[in-house]
């Protein structure tokens, strides 16, 4: 007797439902401990803006705010593509799921394109490279906001590192889904893959809404 099993559906489910139901509360499980990781992150930051709050006004100026400004266009749009991605999917539009899914993609490059230059500009030290503490710091040797300071950019450094990582590991991913897009592989009875990583993706994104005044707009004012 012919197997009638779709092959989408994995050996060890017993229909389509419980796979989804499975992959979705893995997803889940899975961003509620990112919460945790970036919680402790923000407790962090919290904790020592409390302590050093001239120095974090000072340190923050330092930051770029119009390639900031910039990156947080670019990745909200790419939550729309992403979403825009998953409806296609859902609707059986494999073609239209790939163009967005690419589309996601190259914002998500470009988000990465464009931390690369701010973390150029702060790891190149200037003609007071002697006076040079650590990237972004070199600027106040002197002061007595020095440690403060310095305390600030091993946050942003870490916070908008990790960030950095996960969006990697997120266009990895996105590469994956399009290739696979591209042979017509989603469609209304199978999209999960896709519905996931935009849980994951947004998540990132989201990330990035926190961090983004966290860091570049305290002290604007």
């Amino acid at each position: 007797m012919a197997d009638s099993r779709p092959s989408y559906l994995a050996h060890h489910f017993d229909h389509l439902e419980q796979q989804k139901q499975s992959a979705t509360l893995g997803i889940w499980l899975f961003l509620i401990t990112e919460v945790m990781f970036f919680g402790g992150l923000f407790l962090g930051y919290i904790v020592y803006r409390g302590l050093y709050p001239e120095a974090w006004h000072l340190g923050s100026a330092k930051l770029d705010i119009t390639l900031g400004t910039i990156n947080t266009i670019v990745l909200i749009v790419s939550s729309l593509t992403m979403a825009l991605s998953v409806r296609a999917a859902q609707v059986g539009k494999s073609k239209q799921c790939a163009n967005f899914i690419l589309a996601t993609i190259i914002l998500g490059t470009a988000f990465l394109g464009i931390k690369a230059v701010e973390y150029t500009a702060k790891f190149s030290p200037g003609p007071d490279a002697h006076y040079y503490l650590i990237p972004g710091a070199n600027f106040l040797l002197d002061s007595p906001h020095a440690n403060g300071v310095q305390i600030f950019f091993s946050f942003y450094f870490t916070m908008t590192g990790m960030h950095a990582i996960h969006m990697i590991i997120g266009i990895g991913v996105l590469i994956w889904l399009y290739l696979k897009a591209l042979k017509g592989s989603y469609h209304e009875h199978y999209y999960n893959p896709v519905e996931v990583t935009g849980l994951y993706w947004h998540f990132v994104d989201i990330v990035w809404i926190f961090l983004f005044p966290l860091l570049y707009l305290i002290g604007r004012h």
